[in-house]
């Protein structure tokens, strides 16, 4: 099979594309044919070096994956038989720890990701473990599929399963453009929420609109805080959707209301953050962490896919050649919604 593959860590002039032999499947395993799957800032960080997982070299990244069921393992544990599309659960679990058995399969104690410290989906071909299958519902197409299994997979458990939002409060969506992003402003007004996103130029500003915000910022050129005081009478919002980190940290704490909740999924700026422990307490705010999905959150989102009541938001596709450029897109920050490779 072809792969996009690295043999060091560093920038993108490490990916090449090359023969490698094709995966065989173990006893609990499936191969997928992959059709689509999506690029994700946790590609960048794996191929960089900059996880704390240790994985073998050379390495095929990509953990949002869509295709064909092509072989099962003899033990596998599934009912999904080769030719189905599926969508792969990208959150690997153990299935037998406490967290597992109370339903929060990504916080696993033995957890991992698809394309972390395995090979992923940048590739003809990948080898999964068959119980992350999950089939595609009909008229969900795989670049729709691989849009959705990771990025809005994790705006879904934010919002839904985390922060519990509701209809009528206002929620703060940060970085519109991203893939969180674009799938956190859909939901919130899917559930009746009030929609405040950021964004940093006007045609992103123009496209979260066109997904359903109520109101936009430009973090380039405006205060956000005071932005979202003036948009809320002073008020603050409900919730913030925090996946920025260090950079936006502070003033989303203070954006929120009394009794107000910060769910965060990521730190893309950095992980440390300065906290005023008396707006905590005086405000009764709830900071509340988020990672990742499960299978059964997946279906629920492909089934809004299929129904239309999610669109996912694709800004452009490559094949495996076009790696290297639709990771240098994401790190440069210039796309709007989900970057797809097409093997």
């Amino acid at each position: 099979m072809k792969a996009t593959v690295f043999h060091e860590f560093g920038g993108v002039d490490k990916l090449r594309v090359e023969e490698r032999p094709d995966p065989v499947p173990g006893p609990t395993d499936a191969i997928v044919r992959v059709r689509a799957c999506g690029v994700n800032r946790l590609d960048l960080m794996v191929r960089s070096g900059a996880t704390r997982v240790k994985l073998s070299l050379p390495h095929v990244g990509g953990c949002e994956i869509a295709g064909e069921v092509v072989e099962v393992g003899s033990a596998a544990a599934t009912d999904v038989r080769p030719g189905q599309a599926v969508a792969v659960a990208p959150y690997l679990f153990c299935g037998r720890c406490e967290y597992c058995l109370s339903g929060s399969e990504s916080i696993c104690l033995r957890g991992d990701i698809v394309g972390l410290s395995q090979d992923g989906g940048f590739a003809e071909l990948a080898r999964v473990p068959a119980v992350n299958l999950v089939p595609l519902p009909e008229g969900v197409s795989f670049e729709a599929a691989a849009a959705v299994s990771l990025a809005t997979l994790t705006a879904w458990h934010m919002l839904v399963t985390q922060a519990g939002l509701r209809p009528g409060e206002d929620v703060l969506v940060l970085a519109a453009g991203s893939g969180v992003g674009s799938a956190a402003i859909q939901i919130a007004r899917l559930i009746g929420a009030r929609v405040i996103a950021t964004a940093s130029t006007p045609e992103k500003l123009a496209r979260a609109r066109e997904l359903g915000a109520h109101e936009v910022i430009n973090y380039q050129s405006d205060d956000m805080l005071a932005e979202v005081r003036r948009l809320t009478g002073k008020r603050g919002v409900d919730v913030v959707v925090e996946h920025v980190g260090a950079a936006t940290w502070e003033k989303s704490v203070a954006a929120l209301s009394r009794n107000g909740r910060l769910v965060i999924c990521g730190t893309t700026s950095g992980t440390e953050g300065r906290l005023d422990l008396w707006q905590l307490f005086a405000k009764q705010l709830r900071l509340i962490g988020s990672y990742g999905g499960s299978r059964a959150e997946l279906r629920t989102v492909l089934r809004l896919v299929a129904d239309g009541r999610l669109r996912p938001t694709i800004h452009a596709t490559y094949d495996l050649d076009g790696v290297a450029t639709a990771q240098t897109v994401m790190a440069d920050r210039q796309q709007f919604g989900k970057l797809i490779v097409v093997p």
